[in-house]
């Protein structure tokens, strides 16, 4: 039971999109919370989100308690006005919650609440302002794991080293990292998928690249099959190994 007094906010991962995907635990705590916050981008505003589509799909009676909180996506680097005014009215939603008597508030974030997720800002904001708030977080399955099982290509075996790096970190520094690890998993690429590509290709790496894996809307190409010039969705993953000739030659 829990005391009148006790706040909890969990930060949920949703997986990369199959409902199927979505622990056990995610679940529970997504039943059990009395308020439910969704990211939304301005692309979204009209109709649900990737989180908020799984969670429905998983079960649509939680619909009631789903509130859309602003995410913005219009400043790709940096903190920027429109970025701490959207951290701003996602900690508001989350401490009127409480005011209002919840005692656990949820916020479902794809993938992990751990990687590159909304999460860390709204938390941060949350205990800024309620510093007896409880925090506690559910795992989900990455883009990463989820495009490693679609392809057919796994993420590190036996000494090999896994980096996971996002585009928007400079192509520089993008390719040092593929100068010196194994296996690299890039994310946010989509719009800068050009200059990955070039990295990737200077250096006669394979790639294979997925949209929306695990959902019907599921592209999954391989670095031959992109042109010089094309870019994707932002939900887009590319991931690199390295050939493996023997089995077990990594060990």
């Amino acid at each position: 039971m829990n005391d009148a007094t006790s706040r909890t906010l969990f930060g949920v991962g949703v997986g990369p999109g199959d409902p199927e995907l979505v622990t056990v635990k995610t679940v529970r705590i997504l039943r059990e919370a009395d308020v439910i916050l969704v990211p939304y981008t301005e692309a979204t505003t009209d109709g649900p989100g990737r989180a908020e589509s799984i969670i429905t799909a998983i079960a649509p009676e939680l619909a009631e308690r789903i509130k859309r909180i602003p995410f913005s996506m219009r400043e790709r680097s940096g903190v920027g006005q429109m970025r701490r005014a959207s951290w701003q009215v996602s900690a508001d939603a989350a401490v009127t919650a409480f005011d209002e008597g919840a005692h656990t508030v949820a916020l479902a974030t794809v993938g992990d609440p751990t990687v590159f997720s909304t999460f860390t800002y709204l938390r941060a904001n949350v205990e800024e302002r309620l510093p007896d708030v409880t925090v506690k977080l559910s795992p989900g399955i990455t883009a990463m794991q989820a495009l490693s099982a679609a392809s057919g290509r796994p993420l590190v075996e036996g000494r090999e080293i896994l980096a996971l790096v996002p585009a928007t970190v400079g192509i520089d520094k993008l390719g040092h990292v593929l100068d010196v690890v194994d296996s690299v998993a890039i994310y946010k690429g989509g719009r800068k998928l050009p200059e990955v590509v070039e990295q990737l290709r200077s250096r006669n790496r394979q790639a294979v690249i997925g949209t929306d894996v695990t959902l019907e809307s599921e592209q999954i190409i391989t670095l031959d099959e992109v042109s010089d010039a094309q870019t994707l969705p932002y939900f887009s993953t590319v991931l690199t190994t390295p050939e493996r000739t023997t089995t077990g030659g990594k060990l």
